[in-house]
């Protein structure tokens, strides 16, 4: 996965590229717009960050431009945390999703790692039984009843709905939604008890569990519930 950063702070260019590159992705980085511009026509990116204040050619503007070519690679808006207005043109102009600054990494990787499994799964919609979740809209039912869950509970259900059929591990579950956050020596209970909140949402009372357990490695969602 090939991902642009685009942003004037040349500290957190170099933070950011070092942490995306530990992740094993490819980066590249601009510093203003008309590069960032240059450098989005050249190479098939995967997703673009990109900040709105910039030099020579700010980011909305860039934004459009990408747009009206007809480009539709993933843009994360960086944006002031006062800026309203600039975060709903940019959500107006064709970008994906935004996040104020300052921001954590962990935050940062989460919405990466959403946006990619995004653009990589065409349809939306993620179901197993009377389960079904939009990717899009975040939205979850249950046997047509929508259901309301906390960011990370719609989080663990989208990763495992995106492996149905196969064990996920409490290590590789938490790493993917805690990130940079992920301690394995105090996540474990941490995990257990997000499941067994989330195990009680899915699952009516004569239901089979939508999550089974696999006692001893993690936690599986598939056709059988």
């Amino acid at each position: 996965m090939n991902i642009l950063i685009v942003d004037d702070d040349t500290g957190l260019l170099a933070q950011l590229k070092t942490t995306l590159q530990r992740k094993h992705y490819g980066v590249d980085i601009a510093e203003n717009g008309e590069q960032a511009l240059d450098k989005a026509f050249d190479i098939p990116y995967d997703l673009i960050l990109l900040d709105i204040m910039l030099p020579r050619m700010d980011g909305l503007s860039v934004l459009q431009e990408i747009r009206k070519s007809g480009m539709d690679m993933p843009i994360l808006m960086l944006t002031a945390r006062s800026d309203v207005q600039d975060r709903v043109k940019g959500l107006d102009y064709g970008a994906d999703d935004y996040l104020a600054k300052p921001f954590s990494m962990a935050e940062l990787m989460a919405r990466i790692r959403a946006m990619l499994r995004r653009k990589g799964n065409k349809n939306p919609i993620l179901e197993v039984g009377a389960v079904r979740l939009n990717t899009v809209k975040r939205s979850v039912f249950v046997g047509g009843e929508q259901i309301h869950l906390t960011a990370k509970e719609f989080s663990i259900l989208e990763f495992l709905l995106h492996n149905k059929g196969s064990v996920v591990s409490r290590f590789n579950l938490a790493e993917h939604i805690w990130g940079e956050e992920f301690d394995p020596f105090s996540m474990s209970n941490y995990v257990d008890v997000h499941i067994k909140n989330l195990r009680k949402k899915l699952t009516a009372r004569e239901d089979k569990p939508v999550i089974r357990t696999i006692r001893g490695i993690g936690f599986i969602i598939d056709e059988q519930v």
